[in-house]
Parts: structure tokens; C-alpha cells; sequence
């Protein structure tokens, strides 16, 4: 889960999913639970490239400027669409806390963005070339901004980041975001002051590594069978669990490639990924791990690039020894004794063994198997069901950062109803959609721009991991032989 975000990660923010909520406040559907929003504002140009006026979609007739927020004329003033009180110097709006995840400055007072800054955003920041202000709006700790986008959205916000920068320093952040209301752009501007990193009680490596060491125990626990009916008599056989060192050593080095091949790509890319909390689990060992992006996601081809990496990276070990494990024979000349029906509960294990083993094969005829495939098949499993499309899990990110947050947020709803109902006859389904509803059900924190499509090259990626989830979480319907067993 790559989440205080999802399983061999989804990065974690812990919020609830999305709502609709009124106009004004559509950034709370946007990005957090009972939270307030804030978005990121980069900084922008100067420089005027060609206007596009029928470049993009999400462009409008240009309309008046409206004042409908933060304008005021004599004297205190009160926003009737938002009920922000305004006086003749500054526009006062509620403090907001940040993105989800990270805990907001306990201030004393309101924060105020003066008239003047304002001014300048309207003016001189935004401009015809880029943005057309519309309406404007306080929102939270920030100002909402209405209007419609001039040229490529990738293009509008670097200049417009560049020129926030110029005129008003580091003091800001910029969101280029979807209104889920008409699908139009809006624009989002908040004190950087408002985003403070979330602090704990209790220290994160010392929580994190509580959790790894309970997982080592599960890793150990899931590969001796001996000690899973009885699990209180692990305490007067713990020499049983060296038994289980192997298959555990499999699995974590699965979940190490998981989250390292995570790391790697947003090292590249420029993303911050906290601790991971592996999560623990008593039927496959472990559900992966939740870790948390501690900054603000420039877009969406970043987030499908970190997101999709460790489960590539993951199926495509796990494959490579399920595939050994076939092939290969028993150290011991034993190996595991296994009912062909266990092949069943997974598409990809079941075609597989089907092909390789052909009519050896067959129902009701128990086979003899290499631990190595059962080692690695619980890998594939942990890499799938963090695939699931769901809430801030690696798919639940990948399908947002395919198809936008609109179509991910009902794909999310879809999936955890069908997990659901799978729970209702497969206990790891239970526990799992348990963990996503009260850890990863999102939504997933805003990202700087969300405007601009990932490359075609990285939306099959993630297609692929998707896909090869969904085999290895489907069963095998066919038989394995039409001879009957002896």
C-alpha cells in the first residue's frame, strides 16, 4: 500500500472519500475528508506565448471579471455564497487546514490574504494569456479563482508559476485544478504557511518499526501451517518458526522490491515518500506497507509513474520465480503437497500450472509441488490487491492518474462495492476492505496540475498493472483435466 497512503504502498493520506459539496467548497470534494483544502501555486511567466482559443476544451466566452469575493466597497461587507466577513484593507477567510495528511498551523487568528496580493494575483499573475479571471472567491485559507484556460494547462501553470514567484516570492502555492461541478479549470492560491508537516504522538520510526516487527512474526506464523490452527501455541513452539524463515524471506524480499522500485522513480521525479508501516497479515503475511507523500504531487504522470512502479516491479519478480517454482523441483525431492484445487482461486496461478503441468493436473489427484511456488503466489496476491483501483492504494492512484479524479472516484466506489461482496466468502477480502475503508479510501490529495493527461506510454503501464491484478485476484473457472482421477 503505498499509503499513510496504500499496500506495498499507496502513499497515505488517512481522509474519507469524496462528497459532493456546494460550488464554493468544491475543493473539499477534491481533496480531503472533514478537512479544509489548500492547493499548491507554482509561479509563472512573463513571457506571452501564442493564445490557443480553441485549443482546449475547457475554455469559455470570455466573461466580465466579476468581484464577487474579495472586492469591497465601503466598509465591512459580507460574502453572501460563502459568508467570509470583508473589511476595507484585507479579506479575512477561515484558516484552512492543509492537505490531507498534514496537520495545519494552530494560528491565533484568521488567515488574511491582503487586498493588495490579491491585486496582484488578478492582474498581474494571472493574465490574459494564461488564466482569464472570471470570479473570484475566498475559499478556506486561500482564494478560488474562475476563468478559463488559455493554451496547454502543462504550459499556462509553469508560466503562471513563474510569475507568482516573481511578484510575491515563496509566500504562495498553486493549484491548476478540475471543478467536479462543470468540469472546468479553477485555479487555487494559498499561504505556503497553512501547510505544516503532520506531527504524531508517537515518533514515525518508532511506529513503523512496531508494525515490521509484528509483520516478520506474521511472515514467520504464515509459513509454518503447524502453528496457524493454534495460534497460542506458537509461544511454546517458537522453534517452529525457523521453519517458516524461507517462504518468509520470499515474501519480504517481494516487498522490498515493491517498495524500493516506489522509491526509486520518486526519487526521480522529485516526489518525498515518508516511512512505510508495513501492515500485517495472518493469512498471506502481509498486506504491503502505507506510506505517506509528504509533498505536493506536480501531476499526474508523476503520481502514475511512482504509483505503478512497485507493482510492475513486484509481478514481474513474482512471475519470474512463480514460474521457477514450477519448473524446478523440490530441494528435498518432497516439496509441498498441494490439491489441484487450490490453482483455482487465482486466473494467472491456474493458467500457468495448467499449462506447465498439463494432465498431471487433475481434479481430486493431489501433486507435489515446489514451496517456491506458493512462496511466490502470496507475493503476486500482496502486489494485487494493493493494484485494486481503489481509495489511495497503488491502483486507486494509477486510475486517478489515468482518468481523472471524477471517473477514479466512482472506478474506487465500484471496487470496494465488489470487495465487498467478495468479503462476504474470502476472509483476506474482508480484512482488506476493512484496512482500505478506515486507512486508503482517500480522497487523494490534490497535485499541482491535474489538468494534463499522462503520455500515452505510461497510461499502458498502468493498464497493465491493473490488468495483471485482476488476473491474479480472479479465479480459474475451467478444469484441469476431463480424465477422471484414479
Amino acid at each position: 500500500m503505498n499509503s499513510p497512503a496504500v499496500l506495498p504502498c499507496c502513499y497515505n493520506r488517512l481522509q474519507c472519500s469524496p462528497s459532493i459539496t456546494p460550488p464554493t467548497h468544491f475543493l473539499r470534494f477534491v481533496i480531503r475528508k472533514k478537512r479544509s483544502l489548500v492547493c499548491r501555486l507554482s509561479d509563472n511567466n512573463k513571457e506571452d506565448d501564442s493564445v490557443q482559443d480553441d485549443n482546449n476544451s475547457h475554455q469559455d466566452n470570455d466573461q466580465p471579471l466579476e468581484n464577487t469575493s474579495l472586492e469591497n466597497n465601503d466598509g465591512p461587507q459580507l460574502n453572501e455564497q460563502t459568508g467570509v466577513e470583508q473589511d476595507g484593507t484585507n479579506v479575512q477567510v477561515a484558516s484552512g487546514s492543509p492537505l490531507p495528511g498534514v496537520k495545519p498551523q494552530q494560528l491565533d487568528e484568521s488567515i488574511r490574504i491582503p487586498k493588495e496580493t490579491v491585486e496582484i494575483l488578478r492582474n498581474q499573475v494571472f493574465s490574459f494569456d494564461t488564466f482569464f479571471v472570471t470570479s473570484q472567491e475566498p475559499y478556506e485559507g486561500g482564494v478560488l479563482f474562475k476563468g478559463n484556460l488559455r493554451g496547454q494547462a502543462a504550459k499556462t501553470y509553469e508560466k503562471v508559476s513563474k510569475r507568482m514567484q516573481e511578484k510575491l516570492g515563496d509566500d504562495y502555492k498553486l493549484f491548476l485544478l478540475i471543478n467536479p461541478e462543470d468540469d472546468k479549470p479553477v485555479a487555487v492560491v494559498v499561504p505556503r504557511m497553512t501547510l505544516q508537516p503532520e506531527t504524531t504522538a508517537v515518533p514515525e520510526w518508532f511506529a513503523a518499526g512496531a508494525f515490521g516487527l509484528v509483520t516478520v512474526y506474521t511472515l514467520l506464523l504464515r509459513n509454518v501451517p503447524a502453528l496457524q490452527s493454534n495460534l497460542l501455541s506458537v509461544f511454546d513452539n517458537l522453534d517452529l518458526l525457523k521453519d517458516g524463515l524461507p517462504g518468509a524471506l520470499i515474501t519480504a524480499f517481494l516487498l522490498g522490491v515493491h517498495e524500493v522500485s516506489h522509491r526509486l522513480v520518486a526519487t526521480e521525479v522529485g516526489i518525498k515518500l515518508g516511512i512505510p508501516y508495513f501492515v500485517p497479515s495472518w493469512q498471506i503475511g502481509c498486506f504491503g506497507a502505507i506510506t505517506r507523500i509528504l509533498n505536493v504531487v506536480p501531476n499526474r504522470e508523476d503520481l502514475l509513474k511512482v504509483a505503478a512502479a512497485g507493482p510492475l516491479a513486484g509481478f514481474s519478480v513474482g512471475f519470474i520465480l512463480l514460474l521457477s517454482g514450477f519448473i524446478l523441483p523440490p530441494s528435498d525431492g518432497i516439496g509441498i503437497i498441494v490439491d489441484p484445487s487450490v490453482f483455482h482461486e487465482s486466473f494467472l496461478a491456474g493458467g500457468i500450472a495448467k499449462l506447465l503441468l498439463g494432465d498431471v493436473l487433475q481434479e481430486g489427484s493431489p501433486i507435489s509441488v515446489n514451496p517456491l511456488v506458493i512462496w511466490a503466489w502470496a507475493g503476486l496476491v500482496i502486489n494485487a490487491i494493493n493494484s485494486i483501483p481503489a481509495g489511495e492504494l497503488d491502483g486507486g492512484r494509477i486510475a486517478f492518474a489515468m482518468w481523472g479524479r471524477k471517473a477514479s472516484a466512482r472506478l474506487s466506489a465500484l471496487s470496494i462495492g465488489l470487495l465487498g461482496i467478495s468479503s462476504l466468502f474470502n476472509d483476506v477480502a474482508f480484512y482488506w476492505l476493512v484496512l482500505i475503508f478506515f486507512l486508503q479510501r482517500g480522497p487523494i490529495a490534490p497535485l499541482s496540475e491535474e489538468l494534463t493527461d499522462p503520455q500515452n506510454k505510461y497510461i499502458a503501464l498502468g493498464v497493465v498493472v491493473l490488468f495483471l491484478g485482476l488476473l491474479v485476484c480472479l479465479p480459474y473457472p475451467f478444469p484441469f483435466s476431463n480424465q477422471p482421477a484414479l
